[in-house]
């Protein structure tokens, strides 16, 4: 390795200068390294959190299904196009900040009332149409959560890497290089003064 790339000043300058690098190199790899080490641990907790809405938005939407078939069983279908209104449900979704990963972090949904009179059929299969609809939104923002904390462990890992196999063996390499340097010119110093010294004085 060339340390003329990495514009290394000469003589003792430079080992000062390499010195320092690789000390922020090494702090700097022992941060992220803490900085891998929570994000593995959170984005456990999160999968484990999209595995476990998902499951739970599954159920609720088979109970949708199954609450829908008996009112239109009980009402037929007409008596649920009426009792569907024209406004919408509203979702809100928190964000929080894990490691400089911002993601979501909870949601809030909030279903409009019956346009018409609602009766016990239609009723609960609106009730189980928002428990599933609630549902859908936790799994969305728990999914949503695991993609941005998988994509900055896997920029963080790389980072680190880079880091710890590149960065930081470059620069050690480059301060083995003056360092030698530096031991050669004192060494050729020090054979000149001893030769000086040797030599007679004229008088």
């Amino acid at each position: 390795m060339s340390t003329a790339r990495l514009a290394v000043p000469p003589g003792r300058a430079g080992r000062l200068w390499l010195e320092r690098r690789l000390a922020v190199a090494r702090r700097g790899a022992d941060l992220l390294d803490r900085k891998l080490r929570i994000l593995a641990a959170e984005l456990d907790r999160l999968q484990a959190a999209a595995a476990a809405t998902g499951q739970e938005w599954e159920q609720r939407c088979r109970e949708a299904e199954r609450a829908l078939l008996r009112a239109c069983l009980l009402g037929g279908q007409r008596s649920v196009r009426l009792a569907a209104g024209r406004e919408f449900a509203e979702v809100t979704v928190s964000y929080t900040v894990t490691m400089g990963a911002r993601h979501p972090d909870g949601t809030d949904c909030s279903v409009p009332g019956p346009a018409t009179w609602d009766g016990p059929a239609l009723a609960g299969a609106r009730q189980a149409h928002a428990e599933a609809l609630a549902a859908a939104i936790r799994h969305a923002a728990a999914s949503a959560a695991v993609t941005v904390i998988e994509a900055e462990t896997a920029a963080t890992r790389y980072r680190l890497r880079a880091v710890r196999d590149r960065w930081i063996p470059r620069l050690q390499e480059a301060l083995t290089q003056v360092e030698f340097v530096l031991e050669e010119q004192e060494r050729a110093d020090g054979a000149r003064l001893r030769q000086a010294l040797r030599q007679p004085r004229q008088g």
